[in-house]
């Protein structure tokens, strides 16, 4: 039997999406407050898209203590739950949801459930912008308005902020992230998603806990995985939902720009300094390329907001030894040799 997420991406009718269709849902909800309330909440969470703004911020527009902000704040919230139809508003939101977190194994981190929520709605080449306004929206209606079905947990000593269903166990997914955690600090490399995937399966706290990590039902959204906003391949995470939602979860196990995974201090996962970013730009390459070019993949690829010019990068290729110069300009990887 079809269940509400294949419903929802199959579907084209505009009726059937404006049940999910968070920004008009909370614009619809909002009409019940006050024009005070509704900007108060709207710059508290973004809500139109921008920056959540500060107590401080907002009380000085409105010419207002910061502890009567906060009020308004959680009065608003109040009266909103106290909506007679509030239940009906939410109603295909809180089952797709709660259909998200049972298929991905109770746990999902908080921006991969949003991604998913907001190309319900979307085009997935809809700016990011858009998106963003998208999953604000989610967020709210999820974690302020939900918050009786379903727990937004922002601290976690194993996990990035998550959502799980209230009263959620977690226990046995920390034990896995931790021997996971363990095993990748052991073999010291980085590893593609299907590696990841076998790692998982062959730890002892999977053995242990399998059963507690296949749901009793399951939904085909290959399609929605298959969108840029996610980078890996789509049937492998449709087909491995669970183990997936709990990687992503994992608070010191990240994916670098080319696909591989590792602790997210490595700084072949996350490189801060110019020399790491030749360094991988070079090892994915697989071959020698001109200093100009390693200045423009660093750029091209956005590893953060600092630009790279070619002297920089000739510079370090001629100072760090991982480097050697094969031919005018060109430079390969020293290891390449072995």
């Amino acid at each position: 039997m079809e269940n509400i997420l294949e419903r929802i991406v199959k579907s084209k009718k505009t009726e059937e999406l404006n049940k999910l269709n968070a920004v008009k849902i909370v614009n619809s909800l909002f009409g019940d407050l006050m024009e005070r309330e509704r900007d108060v909440l709207v710059r508290r969470f973004g809500l139109n898209g921008n920056k959540s703004e500060t107590l401080e911020k907002i009380g000085g527009l409105h010419n207002l203590t910061r502890e009567r902000v906060r009020q308004i704040e959680v009065g608003s919230i109040k009266k909103l739950k106290k909506l007679e139809n509030l239940e009906s508003y939410l109603a295909d939101i809180k089952k797709a949801v709660s259909e998200l977190l049972e298929v991905h194994g109770g746990l999902m981190e908080q921006e991969f459930l949003l991604d998913i929520m907001a190309l319900f709605c979307i085009d997935a080449k809809s700016s990011d912008t858009e998106r963003e306004l998208y999953k604000k929206n989610f967020d709210f209606i999820i974690s302020k308005l939900l918050e009786y079905h379903v727990k937004k947990t922002e601290k976690s000593d194993s996990f990035d902020s998550f959502y799980s269903l209230k009263d959620q166990a977690i226990g046995h997914l920390e034990e896995i992230v931790t021997e996971l955690t363990g095993k990748i600090n052991k073999i010291k490399k980085t590893v593609n998603i299907e590696e990841l995937l076998q790692m998982v399966k062959g730890l002892d706290s999977y053995a242990k806990h399998e059963s507690k990590l296949t749901p009793d039902s399951d939904s085909d959204i290959t399609s929605i995985f298959k969108s840029e906003v996610f980078p890996e391949l789509g049937e492998i995470i449709n087909a491995n939902k669970p183990l997936y939602s709990l990687i992503q979860a994992a608070k010191n196990i990240d994916r670098n720009k080319f696909g591989h995974w590792g602790i997210n201090e490595w700084p072949e996962v996350n490189p801060k300094k110019i020399s790491d970013k030749i360094y991988l730009v070079l090892k994915n390459n697989g071959k020698p390329m001109h200093f100009t070019e390693i200045a423009e993949k660093i750029n091209e690829i956005g590893f953060d907001h600092k630009k790279a010019n070619s002297g920089t990068c000739h510079n370090e290729l001629i100072l760090d030894d991982r480097y050697v110069l094969t031919d005018r300009g060109m430079y390969g990887l020293k290891e390449w040799a072995k």
